[in-house]
């Protein structure tokens, strides 16, 4: 795996941070092949402590993301979150990646029965919304989502012309998602 460690909000990466990131990574590696490009990003956010790890694998990303009052101790959170998500969706990706090249489903171990998170069978969709789609710019869609009280919403950039999703973000300011094909 290459490991690529950034900091945001005035974080410093040390080298000693550098190593305990890579180190608690190194648990994952069993599972990745050696090309996997892993990006790791530390932050701080009012006292909190963020880690970000975020592992791009043909076209479905494997994410991350924990926030504690110590940066150790969402290190940790954050790479034990990653490693539930491959252990719990196990079957699915083997039948997403089956030729293993990405992921190496040989060393994932089978959970013991009294740890085992249910995994679902299937993707239930329970309810299909249709909507007219007018152009309208990022701002409009933003008071739009609000007005529904959704968090997120869809919507054709009348800038652009593309099809865009605004976003509430968990610290409370907006993101906009611009496919690219």
């Amino acid at each position: 795996m290459r490991i690529t460690v950034s900091g945001k909000n005035d974080i410093e990466v040390t080298d000693a941070l550098r190593n305990v990131v890579e180190k608690k990574l190194s648990k994952l590696e069993k599972y990745f092949n050696k090309d996997a490009d892993v990006r790791v990003t530390l932050g701080l956010q009012r006292n909190y402590h963020i880690v970000e790890i975020t592992v791009p694998i043909n076209g479905m990303i494997f994410r991350a993301e924990e926030a504690t009052d110590d940066m150790y101790s969402s290190i940790d959170n954050a790479v034990e979150k990653l490693e539930k998500q491959i252990l719990k969706h196990k079957t699915k990706l083997e039948k997403r990646f089956a030729n293993g090249k990405s992921i190496r489903f040989d060393v994932i171990p089978e959970i013991p029965e009294e740890n085992r998170v249910e995994e679902e069978k299937e993707f239930e969709i329970v309810k299909t919304k249709k909507f007219a789609i007018k152009p309208m710019t990022p701002d409009e869609a933003i008071l739009q989502m609000n007005m529904l009280g959704h968090s997120f919403f869809v919507f054709t950039n009348a800038e652009t012309d593309e099809l865009n999703v605004v976003y509430r973000r968990k610290d409370g300011k907006y993101g906009l998602i611009e496919p690219e094909v």
